[in-house]
């Protein structure tokens, strides 16, 4: 009677979520669809499709000027007013990607862009999802009925590559074939910010080979950029990146929002953390180095937007996937709840969260520890007098 009995409830709870994630998903779609209609150019494409211009017409060195910028924007007929938020910051590649659209209209190519951005969060949800059949449908509704999913494809925002980077890396080491996992992680530089412990905790899990492909990628496209904006162009970026720095906006979503300029040193810390978290958990599954790597990333970043968050998603459905107790549904949807619900109640539950996650991670870390050194305290004690037994041949 057991088996019939939790097969009905998981039936009720497939049946539940199916009712909860639908109708998000279908009214934020005809949100963004709205948005569209009523203002075609809201949205941060408008800017990587300005810069693109920018750089084929005045050489890659201006992207960040200004002025032309402004010019661009209003050729456009965007009637958009380069300000403290609107304006490109973004690395060199965000505007490369955009320059093969740069042969079509405008709202072409924002649709284009749309559905490369769709195309990557179905990818990484299909590699990310755990369950199988109805369970992993329910997940991409969910996916597209969530605030950031769905802020992040209204804005055009890249941040859905990177995660796609990301879960492409996990997919490759699983298939063991590390090197590839590494590279891609190129996707990191369209916005760095997102993920940039995942590197690093690749080396301290131990993975040299996939740690060496994200050098090499990352170091190509640095390098790349760096040669293209030259001495010029690399000093206004600076500039670009020190003035977001400085927007208040712009730190809402970090430690800073408690803290002010005092959790810049606490953000190293975590960051330092997150990398021993990987590493003793390195042996539970090729997620875990993923997930700290995630989460600790969003409380160490200096720079966090709404549409961001979208990568605390992907730690989620890798937290899911893993071996983990029931009660972490709850708390992931927890944190759901609380990202949902941020333009109501602000900042404060989601970095909750996000600490709350990263004890309990520290939680798992230490307890393993602890459970390694007493499983090697119980080993037998062998004479060392005696010879070491060998299999028979």
């Amino acid at each position: 009677m057991a088996e019939p009995s939790s097969r009905r409830w998981r039936n009720l709870g497939t049946a539940a979520g199916a009712a909860a994630a639908g109708p998000f998903a279908l009214f934020d779609l005809y949100q963004w669809a709205v948005a569209t209609a009523s203002d075609r150019f809201h949205n941060d494409f408008t800017f990587y499709y300005a810069a693109a211009l920018v750089g084929l017409t005045h050489g890659w060195p201006s992207i960040y000027d200004l002025s032309l910028q402004q010019a661009e924007l209003d050729a456009l007929g965007s009637g958009i007013k380069v300000a403290e938020l609107a304006r490109y910051i973004s690395p060199p590649p965000v505007a490369w990607s955009a320059v093969p659209l740069t042969v079509l209209p405008y709202p072409a190519a924002y649709w284009v862009w749309s559905a490369l951005l769709v195309a990557a969060l179905v990818l990484a949800w299909h590699i990310a999802a755990p369950g199988s059949g109805r369970t992993r449908l329910i997940f991409l509704a969910a996916a597209v009925g969530w605030l950031p999913v769905i802020y992040a494809l209204q804005l055009g925002q890249p941040g859905l590559f990177v995660a796609l980077g990301v879960a492409g890396c996990y997919a490759l080491l699983r298939a063991n074939r590390p090197l590839w996992a590494g590279v891609a992680l190129g996707a990191l530089v369209l916005k760095p910010q997102l993920a940039f412990l995942v590197p690093p905790a690749l080396l301290a899990a131990r993975q040299g080979r996939a740690f060496t492909g994200s050098v090499i990628a990352l170091g190509v496209l640095a390098a790349a950029s760096a040669l293209a904006l030259g001495v010029p162009g690399i000093t206004a970026y600076e500039a670009r990146l020190s003035f977001a720095a400085s927007v208040s906006v712009n730190r809402e979503l970090t430690l800073a929002y408690f803290l002010g300029d005092a959790a810049r040193p606490l953000q190293v810390a975590i960051a330092a953390w997150t990398l021993v978290l990987v590493y003793r958990l390195q042996h539970r599954g090729l997620e875990w180095p993923l997930v700290c790597a995630l989460v600790g990333g969003m409380l160490a970043t200096p720079y966090v937007h709404l549409d961001d968050l979208v990568m605390l998603g992907l730690a989620a459905l890798l937290t899911l996937r893993a071996k983990t107790p029931a009660w972490t549904w709850i708390y992931v949807l927890t944190g759901i709840v609380a990202v949902e619900g941020e333009p109501f109640w602000g900042p404060a539950p989601i970095l909750a969260f996000e600490v709350g996650a990263l004890v309990l991670l520290s939680v798992a870390a230490l307890q393993g520890s602890a459970v390694s050194r007493r499983d090697d305290l119980s080993l037998p004690q062998t004479d060392a007098r005696l010879p070491a037994l060998r299999p028979k041949q």
